[in-house]
């Protein structure tokens, strides 16, 4: 079973400070799965559920997409 890393209230901080320097394009196909018409509003919604739920292993996944989107913008 892979273990599965809780982030704290400082991680979810650190990644909208990240998120807030950055010039944003409006939309960015994240994965083969995902895709965003709005990224700004879309790292807005998964900060905050990033906010509700960091310490909960089972609820994760928006910390995943962040890194994805993260990865996304450095790789240009």
């Amino acid at each position: 079973m892979k273990k599965v890393e809780v982030h704290t209230l400082k991680d979810v901080s650190n990644y909208r400070e990240w998120f807030n320097k950055q010039e944003l394009p409006q939309t960015m196909q994240i994965n083969d799965a995902a895709y965003t018409d709005n990224l700004k509003v879309t790292i807005n919604h998964l900060l905050e559920q990033a906010k509700d739920c960091y310490d909960n292993p089972k609820m994760q996944g928006c910390f995943y997409l962040l890194d994805q989107i993260k990865a996304n913008l450095t790789k240009k």
